[in-house]
């Protein structure tokens, strides 16, 4: 399952968001496999913060009632970066929220999905939410120019 929502957040929330994304405080990446190399940087989102409890309320309608909140935390991408493929686990769903105040086809930066042994791309328009099943393959791809910020919201057993 892959369900996109678009202006999942009022405006002036979207741009709390974005703005949060922009001067947040990031680590180095994270491993998508054990095998490979870090990419990108993260930064994890304080249970106590005023993000945490919007997205917290914002997706839980979003999945099963059986599943709990397990990590919320922003990615960010720098241009030209090369993500890897991966799942975010083999139950759960996870939602990402793209955190841009523009973007054109030029710029690049969708989630590509594995499904039926093709990739689908999900674009990154501005105040878009895309939820899907933790276990489909996928990856993040950067943007031409400029930083590509998502948050994201996983949800566990």
């Amino acid at each position: 399952m892959i369900r996109v929502i678009d202006n999942f957040l009022s405006v002036s929330d979207c741009e709390n968001v974005i703005r949060y994304c922009h001067n947040a405080a990031y680590s180095y990446g994270e491993k998508d496999s054990p095998t490979s190399l870090p990419t990108g940087m993260i930064h994890e989102i304080d249970e106590t913060s005023e993000i945490y409890k919007l997205f917290l309320d914002e997706t839980k309608e979003l999945v099963p009632d059986s599943l709990r909140l397990t990590r919320m935390y922003v990615n960010c991408f720098a241009p030209t970066e090369n993500p890897y493929f991966h799942i975010d686990g083999s139950h759960g769903f996870t939602c990402l929220f793209y955190a841009v105040d523009e973007w054109n086809i030029e710029y690049g930066g969708e989630t590509q999905f594995v499904v039926d042994d093709e990739i689908r791309g999900v674009f990154p328009f501005p105040n878009r939410m895309v939820v899907f099943d933790a276990n489909i393959l996928h990856r993040a791809t950067t943007f031409r120019t400029g930083h590509r910020f998502t948050l994201a919201v996983k949800y566990g057993i």
